[in-house]
This record gives C-alpha cells, structure tokens and sequence, in this order.
C-alpha cells in the first residue's frame, strides 16, 4: 500500500511538474491504465489509426518524408494497415545523421536534443519533442506500477550515463530529493565504491531499484561476498534496462535482495518499447509502437524467428521515427501472457551486453566508461574496445570522412583518464568490425574480466 507521501508525490506533485513543462504524461498514463486491457484487434485498430494520423502529418510537414513520399510516387493516406507500411524504406542512423534538420516538422516547437548511449559505436543524435517524452514517461510510469510501486516511493538509480550525470544542478537535485531517487554512478565499482554503494541501500531501504543489470548485479554479489543481508531492507523490485538481462544475473539480485527482477527494453531513439510484468510477459507497448523483426535482407519475419527489431513510435511527429532499424536482435512471441493484457509480447531479447573493464588500479568499472571516450569524437563509423591485459587496451576503429589525425590521440588520452596513466592504448583504424553470431557487434570486451 503506498505512504501518504508516495499518494501525494504521484498524484500531485509529479503532475504538476509534468504540467509545468507542458507535457501530457498524466493523461497518457490514464489511457494506458485502459488500453492494456483491450483485445489484441482493437490494440491493432489503434495503431492503424495512429500510423495514419502519423504519416500523413509527416508527408505534410516534414520535408525528408515530403520529398520520400514523391519520390515513391504513393501518398501517405494510401497506407490502410500495418502491411502498408512495408512499403517504406527504412530509416537507419547514417539517414538521420545526414538529415537531421530534414527530419524535423515545420510545426514542431522547441525540440530536446538527444543522444544514443554509444554502446552501439555509432552515437546517434536525435530531437524529440514534447509528445514523444510525455508518451515514454506515461509508459514507463504504467509498467512501475504493474510492480505495486509508484513515482514518490523511495528509489535507488544505478546509471553510467553523463546525461544523468552531469544534470545535477539544483532544480535537478531538488527534484530528485522531493521523488525520493538517489543516484549512484555505475562507472566505478571498486571495493570501497561497492561498499558505499551496499551502505546506501541499506541506509536508504528504497522500494525499488532501477539500472543495469550488470551493476546491480556487481552490487549484490559484493554484499553477499562481505555477508551483508540485503533481503530485509522491503525492497519490491529491481527494474534492469539498456543491457541483455542473463539468468545468472536475475538470480543474484532476487536471491540478494530478495525481490523479483524486472527487465525492460528500450532506448532513447527507439523510446520505452518493451516491459515485463509480474507474471513474467515482456509485453510491447503497443499503443505507441509497431514493432516488426526482420532478416539481414530486411524482410519481415513470422513471430518466433529472431532478427532486427524495427521500430515505429507513433508519437513522433515533431522527428518522426518511422520503421526505425534499432541494430538490436529479438523474437516476438505468438503466446498470450497469463495476466490478461493484450498488449503482445516479445518472446526473447538478444544482444545488447556490455562488459565491464578494469582499472590499472584494479578499479572495475562499466563499460561505458571506455565508450563515452569515443563516442563523440566526430569521424567514427563504428569501433570496438578490447582490454587485454590491465595495461593494454586495443581499441580497432573504423574511420569516416572527417576522421582526422589527432583521433588516436584523443581516443587513448580519453582511455588513460577512466583507466590510468600507465595503460598502453593501442588505436588500430580498420575497414570493418565483424559481427556476433547474435548479429550484434561486441563493442567492449574485457579479456582481464573474462571476456
């Protein structure tokens, strides 16, 4: 049962900060509390309806998709359903790096600026405007709540991302403070961080963790290696994202902390596209998406068969995302989830890993650490992190137009600052990364962790 506290930040405060910011996230919510009930033809009806407003906004104000649309010789209202939109090419990261402000509505107001993570080794810049982040925030706020917790419950944040990061001025803080989340910053995890990291927990006793798996995982078998019990501290749940979820990573944080463990699957270009609810179904939230799976020739593929997932979100009219290739590879599934809700589910999520890399001091970390580095150096295509030994890293990169010479420089200076001084940097330019047999690049690979 939530606190008075929990009642007052999820019913009034959070909207009211939703409401300043002109965002809709309240209402969003209140409709998809009602729609994931909804059979699996009206949830279709839905999106047809919405694919349709979508396309025809984007024919009429966005010239990428104006000039696409003529040069196809259809128009947008000739698109009756989702076969339909098989007829569109996809949009991939090298289009929307080469027509950013071509993707941008005419109507669209002030747009927020993003980035991609960079654990791919293709950082992506994107806008999104209010509609997109009402959407994403209403449905990760409704998964939450499958979970019997709720925006104001006490929340501990394991994150890697220097958005989060460095945004931590005083309105941020403030806010923070007054929806009981703290951060801890899973860059650095050495023995004394971890031990911080379990003190924290335990002081702050949250209702809920949220972040990579890896970390929290890391964390809980820290606490249990210094035998400091975590499974009397009520906590509900652990929400992992933005990595692979592996078994043996879900059963240490539920065996430590004595919660279940909550995967979700998203990112901030593709936005909130899949989350597991207590009865164990990764459901899609499909009143805002449309998620097709496809072969390395693009071809749609029945469900069941694994392959690239593509999305289209369909509250992206001020930069439209329209079948999107994500680079990741997962399977959707035909089966209908015990707890009723017609959303559809995803059967299997691959790829997505990260490893961790270690310090010459010892000091673990997550592997972002050596990507950030990289990620926003203009020039390259795509790249790879390999760590040897403690003091050899070979970074193999795969240059583009402006890739100029004081890229090694950069990278290895970058590298030395997370990792140490001492660490040989080795940058080596190549014409291709090959891929896992997932299909996937291993973008971080630490041989010192096992690798």
């Amino acid at each position: 049962m939530a606190s008075l506290y929990t009642k007052l930040v999820s019913g009034l405060l959070f909207p009211l900060h939703e409401r300043l910011k002109h965002h809709h996230t309240v209402a969003v919510r209140q409709r998809m509390e009602a729609s994931q009930w909804w059979s699996t033809e009206r949830l279709a009806a839905l999106q047809r309806e919405r694919l349709r407003a979508l396309l025809v906004k984007s024919q009429r104000d966005v010239p990428y998709y104006r000039d696409l649309f003529a040069k196809l010789g259809c128009d947008a209202v000739d698109i009756h359903s989702i076969d339909d939109l098989q007829r569109l090419p996809f949009l991939t990261k090298p289009i929307i790096r080469q027509n950013l402000e071509q993707l941008r509505s005419e109507r669209a107001g002030a747009l927020a600026r993003f980035n991609t993570g960079g654990s791919s080794g293709e950082p992506l810049i994107f806008l999104i405007g209010k509609e997109r982040i009402s959407h994403d925030v209403a449905a990760k706020w409704r998964a939450t709540r499958w979970w019997g917790v709720d925006i104001g419950d006490p929340e501990i944040v394991v994150w890697g991302s220097p958005i989060e990061l460095t945004a931590q001025d005083r309105i941020r803080q403030f806010r923070d403070r007054l929806l009981r989340t703290q951060l801890l910053p899973a860059f650095e995890m050495s023995e004394s961080k971890l031990d911080g990291f379990v003190d924290t927990i335990r002081r702050t006793r949250p209702a809920m963790l949220f972040g990579y798996p890896s970390s929290i995982s890391l964390i809980a078998r820290h606490a249990e290696k210094r035998g400091q019990a975590m499974n009397d501290l009520g906590i509900r749940v652990a929400f992992v994202t933005s990595e692979r979820l592996y078994e043996h990573q879900r059963d240490d944080i539920a065996r430590v902390f004595g919660c279940p463990v909550a995967n979700g699957y998203g990112g901030r270009d593709a936005g909130f596209i899949a989350h597991q609810c207590p009865q164990g179904g990764m459901h899609i939230t499909a009143e805002d998406l449309i998620v097709e799976i496809v072969d390395r020739d693009g071809q749609v593929l029945p469900r069941g068969a694994a392959g690239e997932v593509v999305v289209t979100h369909l509250a992206t009219g001020e930069f439209p995302f329209v079948r999107y290739r994500t680079g990741d590879v997962a399977v959707l599934s035909d089966r209908v989830c015990a707890c009723g809700r017609g959303l559809p589910l995803l059967e299997e999520i691959q790829g997505r890993t990260t490893d961790f890399v270690v310090a010459a001091d010892g000091t673990i970390m997550h592997g972002l650490a050596v990507v950030y580095p990289i990620r926003d150096i203009p020039g390259i295509e795509a790249f790879k992190v390999v760590q040897e030994t403690l003091l050899r890293v070979v970074v193999q990169i795969v240059p583009g137009e402006n890739c100029g010479p004081q890229v090694e420089t950069l990278i290895a200076s970058g590298i030395k600052a997370r990792l140490g001084q001492e660490v040989d940097v080795q940058v080596l330019r190549v014409a291709d990364i090959p891929r896992e047999k997932s299909g996937k690049y291993r973008y971080v690979q630490s041989l010192v962790v096992g690798g």
